[in-house]
């Protein structure tokens, strides 16, 4: 008489595995949406949350399927070491963001000069669905910042407007930030022009002979004549029309946008470069587009910039 062994089958190892890979196929498609698809940030935020609350509740059934194969020696415990290999990722993304939550300042706004931020050529507008945050950066938040980023500071350099901005927009485009927005540049690139051809005028007339000195004509120094007809000043310019016209301290604004690298948050970015004497000095602006907490990133965005423009502008950086 044959004596046949009955394996029993832990159900409970099956059903982690399939919801284990639910959630990381959840938590895939998610991220290509949301990265190179349509996909909004609130959209892909709660996506996110669902896979690692499904790739939780899959931790205990792969548990107990695990258990029943010490026990019972029951079938299932493939299916249980893949249910836990299957939620890791959705997990582990879903905790590392609620660490950067817990261990960074409620802020999604952060800059380089608190006190007097770069402004926004076009103040940043996205739907933030579910998510919630305040209109503005409040004077609360400024002083949060400068006690918990007291390293990212503004930088300056001895160099003119016009070379900074070059190496700020190659430093950009390395960084995949996508300037769009200016204000100013006009000018500075006139006095670019204005500079280079004083040089050549200078420079040809040291090279021209020095021809004798012209008598002035007394007539000449005769006050001039008065206008029958005064004009009369026009009223100032209206307020907001007068913002979107270059700043009389020769600023110039740069607004852009970038994203991360893997899941692709979106971030809006204003430079600010303003000539002060015979130095440039470069502000920064980072702000997330979506939610009330940037998770810290908004002020490795900066610092990565400004690392970057230290290399770009190596030996011009002011002391």
């Amino acid at each position: 008489m044959t004596v046949r062994f009955v394996r029993p089958v832990s159900t409970a190892a099956y059903a982690a595995k399939r919801l284990a890979l639910g959630a990381l196929m959840l938590l895939a498609i998610a991220v290509v949406a949301h990265r190179f698809g349509p996909l909004a940030t609130p959209h892909f935020i709660a996506l996110t949350l669902l896979s690692g609350a499904i790739a939780a509740v899959s931790l205990p059934f792969a548990l107990r399927g695990l258990l029943q194969l010490w026990q019972h020696g029951a079938e299932g415990g493939v299916a249980s070491t893949k249910a836990l290999i299957y939620a890791l990722p959705p997990l582990a993304l879903v905790l590392f963001a609620g660490f950067l939550y817990q261990s960074h300042p409620r802020l999604y706004d952060v800059t380089t000069d608190p006190d007097d931020p770069p402004g926004w050529r076009r103040p940043p507008q996205a739907d933030q669905l579910w998510l919630s945050r305040p209109p503005i950066a409040t004077l609360a938040d400024r002083r949060f910042e400068k006690l918990d980023y007291p390293a990212l500071t503004g930088r300056r350099y001895e160099g003119a407007l016009d070379r900074v901005y070059e190496a700020v927009m190659t430093v950009a485009k390395e960084n995949r930030i996508a300037l769009k927005a200016e204000r100013g540049l006009s000018r500075a690139r006139e006095e670019a022009a204005d500079r280079e051809a004083q040089s050549q005028a200078q420079a040809q007339v040291e090279s021209e002979p020095k021809a004798a000195p012209r008598v002035r004509d007394r007539r000449a120094l005769a006050a001039p004549p008065v206008p029958d007809v005064i004009p009369v000043p026009l009223p100032r310019p209206d307020p907001a029309a007068q913002s979107l016209l270059p700043q009389a301290n020769g600023d110039l604004l740069l607004q852009g946008a970038t994203r991360t690298l893997i899941l692709g948050l979106p971030f809006d970015v204003a430079v600010r470069l303003r000539e002060e004497e015979e130095t440039t000095l470069v502000d920064v602006r980072v702000a997330a587009s979506y939610g009330a907490h940037d998770l810290g990133l908004g002020a490795d965005i900066a610092e990565t910039f400004l690392r970057a423009l230290d290399a770009e502008l190596l030996g011009i950086a002011a002391q």
